[in-house]
């Protein structure tokens, strides 16, 4: 059986400079060579889409952090180095190359992949080699049980998600009563249904309809008869984009209707809008972050508009919150070994600890766990196949519109 370095394909380094000096290090040592960062990415599979976010906002990072000379390590410059692996959707493969990353590539610090899930493998090899990690794309408090010292998240709490949504909903229904919840079978989806389940129950919603379903279904008819058959009111479906645009296809095709439709998160992704067209309208979801916001920060981008203009200017559509989220990670990073004087492991994870910055994404400071801090987040609808944001006021810039 052939090595896991022997069967690797499309590696991609994204160099500065050549590396010079063994690992590990002195901080001596660091300001002559490249600061090595590692990410385990699903470039292709399943989460594809998803992790093609990711790789476009940590390169635009890399390009700016380079041609300024490099991250401030003590008074001096050091380039920094994005070394990628596709590990192809599959968990397994994701720990594998972790590892590697680490132990083979010694890189110095850690990217998260893209969901909950696959976090929890990647931290759980990188708290083994007391490694930093950053989560960008993974909410759910399972993940950050605090089992690891390592690992902090960019992204609030999943609580975040429901009561405020369940607030603003019956304000514009205020007939609401019957709620039907079908969740993917996989760590996030798994959390925000159970989590809507939950806190629909506690504010006294009839919650008739709560199952799950398995990774992988290409058929929901025999869940959709049975929604359907309940006459509801608000319909939650979770699950990543492609298992929610198959999921809107088919509610239409047999019928499906209520006056509120979410799925999470969906409507949050160009993906999602571009492969329902119309059919996309009225469907609401939360996210963590939109472009209407105002932030202003550290890092690269002093503000959500300069980080929206450039991404705009480069990929000629607009970001959504798994691109700022994920750009975030990085102006964080970056911010901690600054802090720290070092890219030694131990002292950047004691300034990634004490973390309390304002960036273009928003605030981040990290509860004891490692996620940051619960906010109320933004409640949206696709309208017109383009995104309004319907909550907070402060931010909002479109009423909600019921399904017919």
């Amino acid at each position: 059986m052939k090595s896991i370095s022997s069967q690797l394909s499309g590696v991609l380094l994204v160099a500065a400079g050549v590396v010079a000096g063994a690992f590990p290090v002195s901080d001596l040592q660091a300001q002559t060579r490249d600061i090595k960062i590692g990410a385990p990415l699903a470039l292709t599979g399943p989460l594809a889409d998803e992790a093609k976010k990711q790789d476009v906002v940590w390169k635009m990072w890399l390009e700016k952090v380079n041609a300024a000379g490099g991250i401030n390590v003590g008074g001096t410059k050091s380039k920094v180095q994005l070394v990628q692996y596709d590990y192809q959707s599959d968990g397994q493969r994701a720990a594998q190359l972790a590892e590697k990353l680490i132990t083979d590539d010694k890189v110095d610090f850690l990217l998260s992949p893209f969901g909950s899930g696959h976090t929890k493998i990647v931290a759980t090899i990188a708290t083994r080699y007391e490694t930093p990690v950053i989560a960008c794309a993974a909410s759910s408090e399972s993940v950050f049980d605090q089992s690891s010292k390592f690992l902090y998240g960019t992204l609030s709490p999943n609580v975040g998600l429901f009561g405020p949504m369940i607030k603003h909903f019956r304000e514009k229904l205020p007939s609401l009563k019957r709620v039907a919840v079908l969740g993917r079978d996989d760590v996030f989806p798994k959390a925000t249904a159970q989590g809507i389940s939950a806190a629909a129950k506690a504010a006294g919603l009839d919650v008739y309809y709560d199952q799950l379903y398995a990774v992988g279904t290409m058929d929901h008819s025999a869940s959709l008869s049975a929604i359907k058959r309940g006459n509801p009111d608000w319909v939650y479906v979770t699950g990543y984009t492609q298992d929610l645009i198959l999921a809107r296809k088919q509610m239409q095709d047999l019928g499906v209707k209520a006056p509120i439709i979410t799925m999470l998160a969906g409507p949050a992704y160009k993906e999602y809008i571009d492969g329902l067209g119309n059919l996309a309208n009225g469907v609401t979801s939360s996210s963590w972050w939109h472009q209407a916001t105002s932030y202003k920060g550290v890092g690269v981008w002093p503000t959500t508009e300069a980080f929206y203009s450039e991404f705009v200017a480069r990929e000629k559509s607009d970001p959504d919150y798994v691109h700022a989220s994920c750009a975030a990670a990085t102006v964080l990073l970056q911010d901690a070994i600054e802090r720290a004087a070092s890219v030694d492991r131990k002292k950047v994870n004691e300034a990634l600890a004490k973390t309390d910055i304002s960036t273009f994404y928003g605030p981040i400071k990290f509860s004891p766990n490692g996620m940051n801090q619960p906010r109320d987040l933004p409640i949206i609808q696709v309208q017109d196949k383009a995104v309004k944001v319907l909550a907070p006021s402060d931010i909002k810039n479109g009423e909600m519109a019921l399904i017919k």
